[in-house]
């Protein structure tokens, strides 16, 4: 029963380090991980260059060997460390982990695998957790919500600029002609896409009074269909916020404003934006605080 207990407060305290941000092992632990990631990926852009990869080959191999070695003992570290190992590792950030451990190993077999490890940057969202920046992903399910129900005014919209570059290429086709290298309907397509959108390569270009005119319209529209997707976005995005405003009082407004939350994560379910003080889980009733 003792070894039991003494069991179970090692891999307590294990992941108080690992996924908590609150404490003072936390932040280091979080602010050192930061650091090697960051570390890592500057590595990986080196290499790619040739001139100081041939100069410091060996030392930038060792050392995302070492960075790598961290990782996996880091990655190992999160699975033992809570109750549902497989949950953590089927979550998003136990994908990302591992995503971004296994290229190296992967390189030993695959050559040219070894730049995968750049995969690390999106550890960075890690970021969130330590600067406690969680409370405003709120406003980021905002937007995505505004997206979401936009989606079919955006589909319509995307359809009709289809439609006018399938019919304004043709046009330029038949206009220019290959001579002026409009070789195809597709690729005259591709030119009036690229000239709709304000892109304009310069890979093609009209040469003809009529094909520049016609170019001039294209251009004109491109700068007007730039702007409808954001205001169809935007007013989804207003309309959601005051619904939100009109479904809370003053006082309850007020209240959230001052809801402090934590890094506390969940030994159970691994969910974390806890309020300040919590003791269980507000998704599964377990126990955050470990005696």
């Amino acid at each position: 029963m003792a070894n039991q207990n003494q069991h179970n407060d090692w891999r307590s305290k294990l992941h108080e380090i690992i996924y908590e941000a609150d404490t003072p092992a936390g932040k280091l632990f979080d602010v050192v991980l930061l650091i090697a990631i960051l570390a890592s990926i500057i590595l990986v852009m080196l290499e790619s260059i040739k001139s100081f990869d041939d100069k410091y080959h060996t030392f930038l191999d060792i050392s995302e060997w070492v960075i790598t070695i961290l990782f996996s003992i880091e990655y190992i570290a999160r699975i033992i460390s809570v109750k549902k190992p497989l949950k953590y590792m089927l979550s998003f950030y136990g994908v990302i982990d591992l995503l971004s451990t296994i290229p190296k190993y992967i390189s030993l077999f695959l050559a040219g695998t070894h730049a995968l490890v750049a995969l690390r940057a999106l550890r960075l969202l890690r970021i969130f957790r330590i600067l406690k920046l969680a409370r405003y992903l709120g406003a980021s399910n905002q937007l995505a919500n505004a997206i979401k129900a936009s989606r079919a005014k955006i589909a319509v919209f995307l359809f009709a600029v289809i439609i006018a570059s399938v019919i304004f290429g043709t046009i330029m086709y038949l206009v220019e002609g290959e001579e002026h290298g409009f070789t195809n309907i597709p690729k005259s397509v591709y030119w009036c896409i690229v000239t709709l959108t304000t892109v304009g390569f310069g890979d093609i270009a009209p040469e003809t009074p009529i094909g520049q005119f016609i170019a001039t319209i294209i251009m004109i529209l491109g700068y007007g269909i730039i702007a409808v997707p954001t205001g169809i976005v935007s007013a989804e995005y207003t309309k959601a916020s005051e619904d939100d405003s009109n479904k809370i009082s003053d006082e309850e407004r007020e209240q959230l404003e001052t809801v402090q939350l934590n890094t506390q994560c969940c030994v159970n379910c691994l969910t974390e934006t806890h309020r300040d003080g919590a003791e269980y889980c507000f998704k599964c009733g377990c126990k955050l605080h470990h005696d």
